[in-house]
């Protein structure tokens, strides 16, 4: 009789999978840290391997973001939870007006998860981070039994120092003001979906998943006249501009026919009914700006090498409806939100 207890080490377990036993903090505990996070991660601050990263003294205001991850499958065309969780949590930063410093990660894993796929996981990780020019100063890793979360789950916190200008947020948005989003809207929801659901598509869809870095250097000379950015990730940019008319005050109209979509994205969403303006983005942000700024916005997004980036729509006086669409016949009418997510899972 063994009272229920279970070796989390079985004689039988395969040395290529996660077990039990690499969550236990015993001997494979330090040799999964040493030979596989470490290894692939190092720096001197997380070399150092304590209970808490020592990141030294800063006479600038400090900015702090957190997220999890928790996207199926773990691998979709156009990136992966490891380069998806280093980009996820720097846009956040950037768009809050802070410059990426670094990164703390959590692993929870699945046992039973290929130690090739986690392999894999951690040099995307540091592929990211080096492109984003942040580095993982601190972690942690759990190890779950199988059946208790879907094969690894990250969880990230990222620390910034604040700029200069910050962005006075959604609440400073006038009658007036412009809407613009940076590109192609739902690309991430819809490549995600594709994969997870087996959707052979020619071509197939690809995620954004990608570091808004090169947006907002274009942007810096202009920082001083946008109001707000945000990053269009759960929820897609109908998600944004319903929780900008709400802290606003105002009515938020777009048109349709001005919002880019690439030809896969339309032709999924067509054929399964979804609106892409309620699905994710990981590489696409929303804008208000002052309307005197937005073409020059427009203009050096275009410069910078994004040609889709597009005045999609302006702010006016609040009226019973927070957020409409003006269609492609000019018929203006109410936008509704979702009362749940079309896609779940998606990052």
């Amino acid at each position: 009789m063994n009272n229920g207890l279970d070796c989390p080490l079985p004689q039988s377990s395969p040395s290529d999978v996660v077990s039990l036993a690499h969550g236990e903090g015993s001997g494979l505990t330090r040799r999964l840290i040493q030979d596989r996070i470490k290894k692939v991660l190092t720096n001197p601050v997380l070399d150092q391997l304590g209970d808490a990263a020592l990141l030294g003294e800063c006479s600038r205001q400090v900015m702090m973001t957190t997220d999890s991850f928790v996207v199926s499958p773990l691998k979709f065309p156009g990136g992966d939870i490891g380069s998806m969780a280093v980009y996820g949590t720097v846009n956040d930063l950037l768009v809050s007006g802070a410059v990426p410093h670094c990164l703390s990660l959590s692993l929870i894993i699945e046992e039973g998860l290929p130690l090739s796929v986690l392999d894999e996981v951690l040099e995307n990780i540091q592929r990211a981070c080096e492109e984003c020019g942040v580095f993982i100063a601190t972690g942690d890793t759990k190890v779950v039994a199988r059946g208790e979360c879907d094969l690894l789950f990250i969880n990230t916190t990222g620390i910034g120092f604040a700029r200069d200008v910050l962005p006075l947020g959604p609440a400073s948005i006038e009658q007036g003001d412009e809407l613009i989003v940076t590109g192609p809207i739902g690309q991430h929801g819809i490549a995600v979906l594709a994969c997870r659901n087996g959707l052979n598509f020619t071509p197939p869809p690809l995620s954004d998943s990608k570091p808004l870095v090169a947006e907002l250097a274009a942007l810096e000379p202009l920082m001083p006249r946008v109001r707000c950015m945000r990053d269009a990730t759960r929820g897609g940019v109908g998600a944004v501009l319903q929780e900008w008319a709400e802290s606003s005050g105002c009515t938020l109209t777009f048109r349709v026919q001005d919002v880019p979509v690439s030809l896969e994205v339309r032709a999924v969403s067509e054929l399964l009914g979804l609106d892409p303006m309620h699905v994710a983005c990981e590489g696409t942000m929303v804008l208000a700006v002052n309307s005197s700024t937005a073409k020059d916005v427009v203009t050096a997004l275009h410069n910078a090498g994004f040609p889709c980036a597009s005045r999609i729509g302006t702010a006016r006086e609040r009226d019973i409806v927070p957020v409409t669409c003006v269609g492609l016949l000019g018929q203006e009418q109410p936008f509704q939100e979702p009362l749940g997510a079309p896609l779940p899972r998606i990052c």
